[in-house]
């Protein structure tokens, strides 16, 4: 990136934005396939997503930090740091995933009982959850290469990548779980069969792209080893990322596990909310992913008055964004819950979540774009310390309490004000420059000759 010129997201925001869109409508269709079987058979799907994205953290670990250490070097114009970087996260990938895969693999009753999973959900969940074991596995190489290909600004490429391995899921997923001719389908396990399926496709797609565009290709040795030296660098950045972000998988599962008492109707309802705020949330997630990659460029590159512009910018956009969205949601909870049920009481409960998730979402917005600036800074350990109390009291115990004297609603309240309480010193600590001095000491790591930072 040439120094002095003014960066922009969107050439990094919008495919990331189709990459989530995507997603996004895979899992939806997945949760629509399963409610045309039954409510519980949906209950069970949105609970067995949300174990998968509590491991996912695992693999965030890597993609953060992965991700965060070659926008630096990239920045700082250190390819053979980037390129040994993504190797060794490569490596990294393999032992996170395996330890993904066996958890599920061995104690997913164990995970129910704890997620205080009703028994006719429980039935459904309890064999579906092994059978995606392997797709863990999978899905770890693909966040980490995916996020490793965002970092070198490829981000067109990855989003080829994304749409054919989700186009191959949602092709397999509908035949394989519902049927087709006399066949009645496999139920929730052709959902997991897809997934696999589709993922193998990914990596393979992933690697070409590696080679291609990277001149990157492993060899055997690289899927299993990570020196602890190099690994370091990565470790510094996405051990307090994910840090956070298990902390507050733990605190949300205590809110599911609060929901999950309310019933099997209380239990589809809030998977159905909650999958339909995904896309509320879209393009803020994509506004602050790109901020990250460009954060981490820009610091690399000793442009912080850019960088704190670049973050302001993207914050005033996806409030907006986040926002409009909310309200046209809660607007049509009516025609959009009648997608997964045709329940009055379901719809009309999932409409108040909705109006809900105003305050809920325009919270949220700090935590997507400001959070992963502060990390792309080198300002990793405040996110975390800041956050860890409102994560403990207000997410956690909040949404336990308030969920066991106003259902739902409660649980839901208990979302807002935890998310506008994080939001709100994410944003204090980008506005007072707090995050400045670790971006002066990445900066002076990286530096190249005949460069100096400006502020």
């Amino acid at each position: 990136m040439a120094r002095g010129n003014r960066p922009h997201i969107t050439p990094i925001a919008g495919p990331i934005l189709g990459e989530f869109l995507f997603g996004i409508s895979v899992a939806m269709a997945g949760l629509w396939m399963a409610s045309e079987i039954s409510d519980a058979a949906a209950g069970a799907f949105g609970m067995a997503q949300q174990v998968m994205e509590t491991l996912f953290v695992l693999f965030r670990v890597l993609a953060i930090g992965v991700g965060v250490t070659i926008t630096q070097a990239v920045g700082g114009h250190q390819p053979e740091a980037a390129r040994r970087t993504a190797l060794v996260g490569l490596g990294a990938c393999t032992w996170a995933g395996a330890f993904a895969a066996m958890w599920v693999l061995l104690l997913p009753d164990q995970i129910l009982d704890l997620l205080n999973a009703p028994a006719e959900v429980a039935a459904i969940a309890g064999p579906y959850l092994p059978l995606i074991a392997l797709a863990l596995l999978l899905e770890a190489y693909n966040l980490t290469m995916a996020s490793i290909l965002r970092a070198h600004l490829h981000a067109r490429e990855t989003l080829m990548v994304m749409v054919a391995m989700h186009l191959t899921h949602l092709a397999l997923a509908y035949p394989l779980m519902l049927g087709f001719g006399d066949w009645d389908g496999l139920g929730l396990p052709g959902y997991a069969i897809a997934l696999t399926l589709s993922r193998a496709f990914g990596l393979w797609l992933h690697l070409w792209l590696w080679r291609s565009r990277l001149n990157l290709a492993p060899r055997r040795r690289d899927w299993y080893v990570c020196p602890a030296r190099a690994l370091m660098p990565v470790l510094r950045v996405g051990v307090p990322g994910a840090a956070l972000e298990l902390g507050y998988r733990i605190a949300f599962m205590m809110s599911l596990s609060a929901a999950a008492r309310l019933g099997v109707a209380a239990l589809a309802t809030q998977a159905y909310t909650l999958q339909t705020l995904k896309y509320v949330l879209l393009i803020s997630l994509a506004i602050g992913w790109a901020c990250e990659i460009m954060v981490g460029h820009l610091i690399g590159a000793g442009e912080f008055r850019n960088a704190h512009q670049l973050v302001r910018k993207g914050l005033r956009n996806g409030l907006l964004a986040s926002g409009t969205l909310a309200l046209l949601a809660a607007v049509g909870a009516p025609w959009i819950m009648r997608i997964f049920t045709r329940d009055p009481a379901v719809i009309e409960a999932a409409q108040t979540l909705l109006w809900i998730s105003f305050a809920l979402e325009t919270g949220r917005v700090a935590n997507l774009v400001v959070l992963g600036a502060l990390r792309s800074t080198g300002d990793v350990i405040f996110p975390v310390s800041a956050s860890i109390a409102s994560l403990i009291l207000v997410l956690g115990v909040g949404s336990v309490v308030l969920g066991r004297h106003f259902g739902l609603v409660g649980i839901w309240i208990a979302y807002a004000a935890d998310e506008w309480i994080r939001g709100g010193l994410m944003y204090w600590r980008w506005e007072t420059h707090g995050w400045v001095q670790h971006a002066r000491a990445i900066h002076q790591r990286m530096r190249a000759p005949g460069t100096e930072t400006r502020f």
